[in-house]
């Protein structure tokens, strides 16, 4: 009993209060992206009962050995091959992809579960054959356990959640040790792959990314509504941005899709470049004490475990903002604890918890 209090002393209350204080942000957020609009209405109240349930997973998952989890790797697997396929057969559609079950009231995304848990079963798998990391055969393999579930999310079609599934293997690859003359013939493959993926493609999504590369001012004006919409958002926000509730682009709801995917540019607007500023500066801290927690894990899997959320909750962070400032193609991916989204919102903070697993675990205490 002592010890189980114990471990609790290292318990990480910098990264708790910085997640929280972006989940409640999130909320808010979402409150003010919905300018409104009845359809919406109830999506603030429904943040806000994820996240609770997300606060509770968190510290719940906080309490388990993350070890255990190892244990597990086959069943968690097996879990996510089937409930993608589940998809494909009998999913939800929504905005012209099947990444949906509905249970009730609730919409479950296993796309989003499917980015955790191939954190967990690829740490698990690398830490057993750390000392065969060299060979690439192992790394043959590692692709070959990732590639099942990417393809099956990749047919959605799910091209976003792909790529990062894809870079976060290879993020977790190069962390366990992977050859440099692998890597490079990785890279090759990682050169050609868009070319091979490029006719199976949906046309919504080529014409994404041959508008993004080839921009047309003669363009249909759907093509590039949103995200001109979203700089003149961020724009108009200035150093201080034009308050809570008081966004134009928002309140007057030329912003589409404000309350998830363009999440940033209604902070960006209403709280300014400041505002912006300090949110990422939060959730940058929270990709550092993630590592940090890499960094003083007491085996493989737990600092694996930790490269991987702090590379998935990167990854989103990139992308998204990305996608807000015209710097990549528009896509589906959220701002994590920010944008709209229960599943993701959920994913995220179990992710936390399974950070503040290894963290109490540590074979060392460090700030």
């Amino acid at each position: 009993m002592q010890g189980s209090t114990r471990i609790w002393r290292h318990f990480d209350v910098w990264l708790l209060a910085a997640v929280t204080l972006l989940t409640i942000a999130g909320v808010a957020l979402i409150q003010t992206a919905i300018a409104g609009n009845i359809e919406l209405a109830d999506a603030p109240t429904r943040q806000a009962r994820y996240a609770l349930i997300g606060m509770a997973a968190l510290l719940i998952v906080t309490a388990i050995d993350y070890r255990l989890w190892s244990a597990l790797s086959r069943p968690i697997y097996v879990i996510i091959v089937v409930l993608l396929l589940g998809i494909l057969t009998a999913g939800l559609v929504r905005f012209g992809a099947a990444r949906w079950f509905q249970v009730g009231t609730l919409f479950i995304q296993p796309g989003e579960l499917a980015k955790l848990m191939i954190i967990l079963v690829l740490a698990n798998y690398l830490a057993r054959h750390q000392d065969e990391i060299g060979q690439l055969k192992t790394v043959a393999r590692s692709l070959l356990l990732v590639s099942v579930p990417a393809v099956l999310i990749f047919l959605q079609p799910d091209l976003d959640t792909t790529i990062i599934i894809g870079v976060t293997w290879l993020a977790l690859t190069w962390a366990a040790g992977i050859q440099l003359k692998h890597l490079g013939a990785l890279a090759g493959i990682g050169v050609v792959s868009p070319l091979l993926a490029w006719p199976v493609l949906q046309p919504y999504q080529q014409a994404r990314i041959i508008q993004f590369l080839f921009p047309d001012p003669n363009a249909p004006f759907g093509d590039t509504y949103n995200v001109n919409q979203a700089l003149i958002a961020i724009g108009s926000g200035g150093w201080f941005g034009e308050g809570y509730g008081a966004g134009t682009q928002t309140q007057l709801r030329f912003l589409k899709v404000r309350h998830n995917d363009f999440i940033f540019s209604v902070l960006s607007e209403e709280f300014g470049f400041v505002g912006a500023v300090i949110v990422l500066a939060l959730l940058v801290f929270v990709i550092y004490r993630c590592l940090r927690a890499a960094r003083l894990a007491r085996d493989s899997y737990g600092a694996l475990i930790c490269y991987g959320v702090a590379t998935l909750l990167l990854l989103q962070v990139a992308f998204n903002v990305g996608m807000n400032l015209n710097l990549i193609p528009v896509s589906g991916l959220t701002l994590p604890f920010l944008s709209y989204g229960g599943s993701s919102l959920l994913v995220n903070l179990v992710g936390i918890g399974l950070v503040e697993s290894v963290i109490l675990r540590q074979k060392r205490i460090e700030f």
